[in-house]
């Protein structure tokens, strides 16, 4: 297997030569969004040059229009390990997704029953349900989070599981502890207790590859533009699942799969870029080492980009270990890299989050300051009242040496 070549990666990606005033640009906010390869603007283009039309017309840019989607949904099928497009679900985003589908899954509910949230979460995996939960007067019972371990215990989810469970809301990785959750064993046991589970993998999908089948989940979300494609949602959920929600929808809506839970037109040109990133990363492992398929592809690329990222993720932790006033606010055992993403947040004794990534954007270096929405994590670390944290998101794109001028920007700032 060849090793991962980060100059060809960066070759792809146009906006990381990108310069102001002659200033080389640091693309250390992540996870909020990622920049694009070229591939996907090429996708999206010819989408809107070649096929810009509504779908199932008669005449030449309806045909083209329809193949672009559906070789989206193929894609995506491949991404998650789906065991057919048919149930990959596209929309605008993932928050938009769940506040959907939410309004069809609490029908499905009587008064009384459970809901399981948890304190590590993304506010779109927690207002959604807090407001379906509202409206059809469900018991919401929240899993915390150990605040020393950043983990959740193992008996964690034992304790608040009934037999009125009905939904677990759970997140793949936290975007501010940056958590690896073990989701399928959380959805194993949900599955036993006869509940639903569903699983907010925004954070998740960009560093590990997906599969649904293994995870064992029911519902299961990402966003594209988190794993370098465009602004676009997807959501995934078994066929068996979608088939006794009601979808909202009007009235001359398709009320088959994939459609039913497509609310209007969708953006074409934003599911065409979201195939094409999964063609990126398809193009990543062919380069190392080839592949019967495309999930094969798949594959080696994430396992050469996990590997490539926990490095820079080692770098990162031991460096900001090494400033005086800094607590990373995450796993920061060397040892237990695999239970991480790259999302690395910090708080510092003297220096307020917004005024660290305030002045790291005066040096052309891009990161996060305050809650990132997460509020109930900031919430149950203490964090929330001082501002948050800094958030450093490292991904493939980057290098160890824009780790190391971020190291070395951030202790002179601090002191």
């Amino acid at each position: 297997m060849k090793a991962f070549a980060p100059d060809a990666v960066r070759a792809q990606f146009p906006s990381l030569a990108t310069t102001d005033d002659d200033i080389r640009r640091i693309y250390l906010d992540n996870p909020a969004g990622t920049q694009v390869p070229e591939l996907v603007v090429q996708r999206m283009s010819e989408c809107l040059l070649q096929g810009n039309a509504n779908l199932g017309g008669f005449f030449r840019t309806a045909h083209l229009a329809d193949e672009y989607v559906h070789q989206a949904r193929v894609a995506m099928a491949d991404f998650l390990n789906a065991p057919t497009a048919d149930e990959i679900t596209f929309g605008q985003n993932m928050t938009t997704l769940a506040l959907h589908l939410a309004r069809s899954i609490g029908r499905f509910f009587d008064p009384g029953d459970e809901i399981i949230l948890s304190r590590m979460e993304h506010d779109a995996n927690v207002a959604p349900w807090l407001l379906m939960a509202r409206d059809h007067d469900l018991t919401v019972r929240w899993l915390p989070f150990n605040t020393e371990s950043f983990e959740f215990d193992d008996n964690a989810l034992d304790e608040v599981l009934t037999d009125r469970t009905r939904l677990l809301c759970i997140g793949g990785a936290s975007n501010l502890t940056g958590t690896i959750n073990d989701i399928r064993t959380m959805c194993g046991k949900v599955r036993d207790a006869g509940a639903w589970s569903f699983i907010d993998a925004v954070q998740y999908a960009p560093h590990v590859l997906p599969d649904v089948q293994e995870i064992g989940c029911d519902f299961f979300t990402c966003s594209a533009y988190k794993f370098f494609g465009p602004h676009q949602g997807v959501l995934w959920a078994r066929e068996e699942v979608y088939g006794v929600l009601e979808p909202y929808k009007v009235r001359p809506a398709p009320a088959e799969l994939p459609w039913r839970f497509e609310t209007g037109t969708q953006s074409h040109e934003g599911m065409a870029g979201t195939g094409a990133a999964v063609d990126y990363f398809a193009g990543i492992g062919g380069e190392l080492a080839g592949g019967s398929s495309r999930r094969k592809e798949l594959e080696a690329a994430f396992a050469a980009m996990f590997s490539y990222e926990k490095e820079l993720m080692r770098q990162l932790i031991s460096g900001l270990g090494n400033i005086s006033g800094v607590e990373i606010q995450g796993i920061t055992d060397l040892d237990a890299l695999d239970r991480r993403v790259p999302t690395v947040s910090f708080v510092h004794n003297e220096h307020s989050p917004d005024h660290i990534a305030k002045a790291l954007s005066e040096r052309n270096i891009f990161v996060w300051s305050g809650h990132n929405y997460g509020l109930e994590p900031a919430k149950a670390l203490g964090l929330l009242e001082g501002g948050g944290v800094v958030r450093i998101g490292a991904v493939h794109y980057n290098t160890a040496a824009e780790i190391d001028e971020t190291l070395a920007e951030i202790e002179a700032i601090v002191s």
